[in-house]
């Protein structure tokens, strides 16, 4: 089998996810995929005729979203018309997942060039699901209103499952509200370094203006005070209907798990933040990076996917990250850095709990609660920010996983080649 290289990774910042705030709301999703195939164009001298597919991910593919944007993009970044493209939905997972179909393509030998990425603009998807939830229809990753579904396998909104889950593992809010602030005070070093700046890319509007160059998100001003003084975001909404059957998102979760007293502890300040993002990596074969005289920075080692229960929906990350440390026939301690990404503050505690490791190898430069969690294109920011981490540090392995809605999670392992 052949090995497949990352040549190179870069993102754009990440803007706040609101219309009329953020300064990437009024931009067309395209733009921000274009801008990052772009960057790659014109960082690696790349032939776009010899680019043999595009493989993009975005989780709502609607209005501006929809149409297959790995290709519209290609187009509006101007690609050979030869570059190929598609677009797919792993929900939260897409990322790597895109990464994951670029990398097996060349390993199997029937591509040479792929470039894999995502894009998601949550001031478009989050009014979308505010508009589904007025109108009756089921949020994201609940099962499209399947009733045969839900009922074999109940779903329910996210954050009230990272809520159940924090209340069925025993973690505190404290707990919880000490990863938020950790986060936040990591993103802030890592900003204040420059850490970020080898794989950022400003986004330019199309009169050559700078709409955005630095991460918008994060909140460095954050205290364990502020955090302790918000109220949870999601106990309101546990048992409001949302449909005419009178089901309740706290309903879903009690009717496999009937036992379970679900308490709130999620909130804006140790949950992943709305924004808007996109991310693209330049993966080669061994024989057409050195034809065009590329030096690799990293190895596809292994990678994975997994499911559990999509009822707690959050839990697939530990066995996501065993499955592909079994793949590698690598151990945790042989891991020099890991991304979990911060959907929920639970999600990322357990990870590091279950897993026994220590803290200065998870996320050393923040996560999604600092940072943001543009869905489609998180997994691919977060390999390119191993990448980035692993030079720095000069480390070996990395290992990048992420939960998505169904249960679901993908997983892969690099290894940063020595310059």
């Amino acid at each position: 089998m052949a090995d497949a290289y990352i040549i190179d990774a870069v993102r754009t910042p990440r803007g706040i996810g609101k219309q009329g705030k953020g300064a990437l709301a009024h931009m067309h999703p395209q733009h921000l995929a274009a801008t990052v195939l772009k960057a790659l164009k014109e960082r690696n001298n790349l032939k776009t005729e010899e680019v043999d597919d595009i493989i993009w991910s975005t989780s709502t593919q609607r209005g501006k979203q929809g149409g297959d944007m790995g290709r519209m993009a290609a187009l509006d970044a101007g690609y050979d018309v030869k570059a190929s493209g598609t677009t797919l939905d792993r929900f939260c997972g897409g990322g790597i997942t895109a990464v994951n179909f670029a990398a097996a393509q060349i390993m199997s030998g029937m591509e040479d060039c792929v470039i894999a990425g995502g894009t998601e603009m949550m001031s478009l998807t989050a009014a979308m699901g505010a508009e589904d939830m007025e109108s009756g229809k089921p949020p994201l990753g609940m099962g499209s209103g399947n009733a045969r579904l839900n009922i074999n396998h109940p779903q329910s909104h996210q954050g009230i499952c990272g809520d159940a889950i924090a209340s069925k593992e025993g973690f505190t809010r404290e707990e919880l509200d000490r990863a938020g602030l950790e986060s936040q005070q990591k993103a802030a070093v890592a900003i204040a370094e420059g850490r970020f700046s080898k794989s950022l890319v400003p986004v330019i509007d199309d009169d050559g203006n700078v709409v955005l160059d630095r991460d918008e998100f994060p909140r460095p001003q954050t205290t364990a005070e502020g955090l302790a003084s918000l109220k949870p975001s999601f106990a309101a909404m546990a048992d409001v209907p949302y449909n005419k059957d009178g089901d309740t998102f706290r309903k879903q979760i009690n009717r496999k798990y009937p036992d379970l007293d679900i308490q709130h502890f999620h909130h804006a300040g140790n949950s992943s933040g709305v924004v808007d993002g996109a991310a693209a990596v330049l993966l080669a074969s061994k024989e057409y990076a050195e034809k065009q005289g590329w030096k690799p920075r990293a190895r596809i080692v292994a990678m994975a996917n997994i499911g559990d229960d999509p009822t707690l929906m959050l839990n697939a990350p530990v066995p996501a990250a065993k499955k592909v440390l079994e793949k590698a026939g690598l151990t945790v301690d042989d891991i020099d850095l890991f991304e979990i990404n911060e959907a929920f503050a639970v999600v990322s505690e357990k990870f590091i709990r279950d897993l026994n490791l220590p803290r200065e190898k998870v996320n050393v430069n923040g996560g999604s609660i600092a940072l943001g969690h543009p869905i489609g294109a998180t997994g691919s920011i977060l390999i390119g920010t191993i990448v980035d981490e692993l030079e720095r540090q000069e480390k070996r392995y990395g290992l990048v996983t992420m939960c998505a809605a169904g249960g679901m999670a993908p997983a892969i392992i690099v290894e940063r080649l020595a310059a």
